[in-house]
C-alpha cells in the first residue's frame, strides 16, 4: 500500500470519527448528560477530521450557532486541500 493509500484511508476514518461525534455530542446535549469537550472535536479537526466534523455540524444540526465552529472548521477544509495538494505534488 502506497503513502497516498494510507493518508486516503486516515483521513475517511477521520472524518468518520469527527462526523460520530457530532451526532453523540447532540445526543448527550438532547439528554442533559456529559458533554465532550470542544477541544476533543478541535483536535480530531486539525488532525484532518474538519470534513467530517462540518457535516455532523449541518446533519445534526450541532454547534451551528458558534461562531469559530462556523468559520473555523470551513479554513481547516482549505488548510487540508493545500496541504494534500502539497504533499502529493
Amino acid at each position: 500500500m502506497n503513502e497516498i493509500n494510507i493518508i486516503i484511508l486516515f483521513l475517511i476514518g477521520v472524518n468518520g470519527l469527527a462526523f460520530m461525534l457530532m451526532r453523540i455530542d447532540k445526543q448527550k446535549a438532547i439528554r442533559h448528560k456529559y458533554r465532550i469537550p470542544e477541544r476533543t472535536f478541535w483536535g480530531i479537526a486539525i488532525l484532518g477530521g474538519a470534513f467530517g466534523a462540518l457535516l455532523g455540524m449541518k446533519r445534526y444540526r450541532h454547534k451551528t450557532k458558534h461562531r469559530l465552529f462556523i468559520l473555523g472548521m470551513p479554513t481547516l477544509i482549505v488548510i487540508h486541500i493545500i496541504l494534500l495538494v502539497y504533499i502529493t505534488y
